[in-house]
C-alpha cells in the first residue's frame, strides 16, 4: 500500500514537472516568435534614377542598372540588388543583371512604413507578394515567410518590423517574421504608442457597434487583457512596463483607470490626465477637481474648483483659498505663484515667479537657496553648471551657478547643440555665428554660418571658410574626418578648391563652394552660380549647369545624376532638373 501511495506521489510530480516545463517551453518559445530584428543598412549601393519622366536605378559609382522604363521604382533595401519596377500599378521585382524575380507572384511590392522616423521609407527585411488577389511576405532571396492569404497587408503606424493585415474583413497584426501577434477578429487596431527599447508596446483594438466601437486592449504577449467593453482607450506612455500598464478608460462617457487588469479608479470622472513629473493622475468631476496616486488613493480632494500640476508641485483652488501640494498630497510653504521646475541636473532647479501678465525665471540650488535671482524673461539649463538666459532686454546669454555672465546678454540667439556641451551663439546684426567649448571659450567665430552637426564633430562653414571641430572643441582636419577620401575641400580667401591630405592643391581654388567628396566618391562644386559634380581624383564630371534656389538644401551627385528634392515623394537623381 505503501508502495503504490509513494508511487502515485512520484507520479503526480512527473506530472505536474512535466505541466510546468512545457509551459516554461511555449512561453519561451511564442517570446522568440514574436520577437524579431530590424535589419541594419550599412551601404547604399543602389538608387533611384529618373529620365524624360520615367525611373530606373544607378548604383553607386553612377551607372545604369535599370533602365528609366518604369512609372515608379521602389527600392526598399538599398544595399539589395532588388529592385520594384513598376508599371499600371503593377509591381516586378528586378535584379542587378535585369532579370524578373519571384515570377510565380502577380505583383511584388515593397511596404510602406508610417510615421517611423527613419532613413528609409520601407520595411527592409521582406516584401509584400501577391496572387490571385489575395498577399503574403517574402523575404529578399524569395523564400515564403507567410502564404497568400490576407485579403491586405500595410505597415503599423509607429512600429517597424509589425504589419497590420486584413481578412475576411477583420484586421489583426503580424511582425516580418510572420507571426500572428493579435488575430485578425478586429474592425480596428492601433498600437499603444509606448515606445521603449524594450519594445513592450501594446494595442488598442475595436469591434464596430451602432454607436461607434468598443475597444479592448492587448498586451505585448498577445493576450487581451481589457475586453471590448470601452468607447475609447487610452495607453499612459509616460509610465514604464516595470511599473505595469496603466490606461485610462472611458465607459459610456465616465473615464476612469486600469492597472494591468484591475480598475484603480473607477469610472465615474469626466476626465482624468497623468502628471509624469509628481506621477499623479488629475480628474475632474463635474465642476470639481482632485489627484490620486499611481495606486488610485486620493492625495487631494475630489472638491476643488481647480487643480494643476506645474513642475514639482500642485496648485490647487478651492473658495478662493490657494494652496500647493507635493506628489504625496502634503500641504508645502511654496507661494502659489511660483513654479518650481526640476532639471537633468538634481543639483539646480528652475524657479518662474508669476508677476501680474509676467513671468520671470531664476535658479534655485538642492538647498533650495536662490543662486540666480528671478530676474531673467526665460532660463534653461545648458549642461555642468551653466544656464541659457534671456535677460529683460530681449536679448540671451549663458550664467554660471553663481549667477555670474560667461557669455554675454547681447545675441539674438543662444543654444546648447544637441549631443554636445558646445554653445552656439548668433548675432543678428551682423549674421555672425559663435561657438564656445565647454569651459565657455570662444573657439570659433563666422559671418554667415551653415552649421551641420555629426555625432563625432561639427562642420561650419560659408562661402568664405571652412573649420571642423570635434567633441573636445579641438579643430581637426577633414582627412581624419574622411580618411578614405583622396582629397578634400578647402577654402581660401573666398574661394573653393581641393587638396590632399599633405596640403597640394589638387583643384585650383577657383570655386564659389565646393563639398566634400560623398561615400560614393562625388563632391558638388559651384560656379558662376551654377552647380556641377567633380570625382574623387578632381576631374570634373558635370560642368556647373544647374541653377538652383538657395532653399534647395544639400547638392549632392551620383556621376551626372544630381539628387533631386522634388516633391514627388520619393528620393530620385536625375541629369536635368
Amino acid at each position: 500500500m505503501k508502495k503504490k501511495l509513494v508511487f502515485l506521489i512520484v507520479l503526480i510530480i512527473i506530472i505536474i514537472i512535466g505541466i510546468i516545463t512545457g509551459f516554461i517551453i511555449t512561453n519561451r518559445i511564442n517570446k522568440v516568435k514574436r520577437s524579431y530584428e530590424i535589419e541594419q543598412v550599412s551601404e547604399y549601393k543602389y538608387f533611384v534614377m529618373k529620365e524624360n519622366e520615367k525611373f530606373g536605378v544607378i548604383d553607386k559609382s553612377g551607372k545604369t542598372i535599370i533602365d528609366a522604363l518604369y512609372d515608379k521604382v521602389e527600392i526598399p533595401n538599398p544595399s539589395k540588388d532588388v529592385f520594384i519596377c513598376y508599371k499600371n500599378e503593377k509591381g516586378t521585382a528586378m535584379n542587378t543583371n535585369n532579370q524578373q524575380l519571384f515570377a510565380e507572384y502577380n505583383s511584388i511590392s515593397a511596404i510602406d512604413l508610417k510615421n517611423v522616423v527613419t532613413d528609409l521609407p520601407y520595411e527592409k527585411s521582406v516584401l509584400k507578394s501577391e496572387k490571385n488577389g489575395k498577399y503574403g511576405l517574402i523575404d529578399f532571396s524569395g523564400k515564403e515567410i507567410v502564404d497568400t492569404e490576407y485579403d491586405s497587408i500595410e505597415g503599423l503606424s509607429g512600429i517597424e518590423g509589425e504589419l497590420q493585415v486584413q481578412k475576411n474583413e477583420k484586421i489583426g497584426i503580424i511582425n516580418i517574421k510572420g507571426t500572428v501577434l493579435v488575430k485578425p477578429e478586429f474592425d480596428t487596431i492601433t498600437s499603444d504608442n509606448y515606445y521603449n527599447e524594450d519594445g513592450k508596446h501594446g494595442y488598442i483594438a475595436g469591434q464596430k457597434n451602432e454607436e461607434g466601437y468598443n475597444y479592448c486592449y492587448i498586451n505585448y504577449k498577445g493576450k487581451t487583457i481589457i475586453k471590448p467593453e470601452y468607447n475609447d482607450i487610452q495607453r499612459v506612455t509616460d509610465i514604464s512596463t516595470e511599473d505595469g500598464i496603466y490606461l485610462i478608460v472611458a465607459k459610456n462617457g465616465q473615464y476612469g483607470v486600469i492597472k494591468n487588469k484591475k480598475n484603480i479608479i473607477n469610472n465615474e470622472f469626466q476626465a482624468i490626465e497623468y502628471d509624469k513629473t509628481n506621477k499623479v493622475f488629475i480628474m475632474q468631476k463635474g465642476k470639481s477637481y482632485g489627484v490620486s496616486d499611481q495606486t488610485g488613493k486620493i492625495l487631494i480632494p475630489i472638491e476643488n474648483t481647480s487643480v494643476q500640476a506645474k513642475g514639482e508641485y500642485i496648485y490647487v483652488e478651492k473658495n478662493n483659498i490657494r494652496e500647493v501640494y507635493d506628489s504625496m498630497g502634503n500641504k508645502v510653504n511654496v507661494e502659489f505663484n511660483k513654479t518650481i521646475m526640476p532639471t537633468v541636473n538634481e543639483n539646480y532647479k528652475i524657479t518662474i515667479n508669476s508677476e501680474e501678465n509676467s513671468n520671470f525665471y531664476g535658479v534655485i540650488n538642492s538647498n533650495r537657496k536662490q543662486i540666480i535671482k528671478s530676474e531673467y524673461l526665460y532660463i534653461e539649463y545648458a549642461f555642468n553648471d551653466y544656464f541659457i538666459a534671456c535677460a529683460q532686454n530681449g536679448k540671451l546669454g549663458v550664467l554660471n551657478s553663481n549667477g555670474d555672465t560667461v557669455i554675454e546678454f547681447k545675441y539674438d540667439l543662444v543654444q546648447k547643440m544637441p549631443g554636445k556641451n558646445y554653445i552656439q551663439t548668433l548675432y543678428s546684426d551682423t549674421n555672425t555665428t559663435e561657438i564656445y567649448s565647454e569651459k565657455m571659450e570662444k573657439i570659433c567665430e563666422m559671418k554667415n554660418a551653415t552649421i551641420e552637426n555629426q555625432e563625432d564633430y561639427i562642420k561650419i562653414y560659408s562661402n568664405n571658410e571652412l573649420k571642423y571641430i570635434d567633441n573636445n572643441g579641438t579643430f581637426i582636419t577633414s582627412s581624419k574626418i574622411f580618411p578614405n577620401n583622396k582629397i578634400y575641400a578647402d577654402c581660401k580667401e573666398g574661394k573653393w578648391g581641393y587638396i590632399d591630405e599633405n596640403g597640394k592643391t589638387i583643384k585650383d581654388y577657383e570655386f564659389e563652394f565646393a563639398t566634400e567628396i560623398n561615400e560614393c566618391g562625388y563632391g558638388a562644386i559651384k560656379k558662376d552660380g551654377k552647380w556641377g559634380a567633380i570625382d574623387s581624383s578632381g576631374k570634373i564630371i558635370v560642368e556647373p549647369k544647374f541653377e538652383l534656389s538657395e532653399n534647395y538644401g544639400k547638392v549632392d551627385f551620383i556621376g551626372e545624376y544630381i539628387k533631386s528634392n522634388g516633391g514627388l515623394g520619393i528620393e530620385y537623381y536625375t541629369k536635368n532638373i
